[in-house]
This record gives structure tokens, sequence and C-alpha cells, in this order.
């Protein structure tokens, strides 16, 4: 393996690491605020989907994850935060 291979074999694996555990840390905060709105912690969830947002637009960016993937994923937190808020209102 020449100098140049072994380079990018360390390149990719050192990105490989850093993108397993963004998406890692994007998947476990979708998780909080999805647990926030099943226990009807409205403002740990607002807090937690702000900060799932942020993650999942900043890994879109930098193609962590697909762009049209961290947007739909940031649609569908949205959705359920506003019908979860919309339904309390309504009680």
């Amino acid at each position: 393996m020449a100098s140049g291979e072994k380079k990018r074999h360390r390149q990719s694996l050192d990105r490989n690491t850093r993108n397993h555990s963004e998406k890692s840390r994007i998947k476990t905060l979708m998780k909080k605020v999805e647990g926030a709105l099943e226990g009807d912690d409205t403002a740990a969830a607002e807090s937690f989907l702000r900060t799932a947002i942020s993650a999942l637009h900043k890994a879109g960016q930098k193609r962590v994850i697909p762009h049209n993937a961290a947007a739909r994923h940031v649609g569908q937190l949205s959705k359920l935060a506003h019908r979860k808020k919309g339904a309390a209102a309504s009680s």
C-alpha cells in the first residue's frame, strides 16, 4: 500500500467514526424530543426540538446525512410537536 493510499484510508476511517457518532447523536436527540412529547413536557420538548433541528440542519450541510433527509426529519418532528401543542391547547 502506497503512502497516499494509507493516508486516504486513515482519513476515511476518521470520517466514518465522526459521521457515525454524529448520526447517533442526532437519533438520540430525536428520541428525546419524541419522549418529551409523549410525557407531555412541552418546555423540555421545545428545548430538545430546537437542539435537534439545529443538529439536523448542520448534519445536512456537512453531508453527514442527505440534505433532504435532514429536512424530512425536521418536518416530521415539527409536525409532531405542533400537533401535540394544538391538542394540549384544545383540551
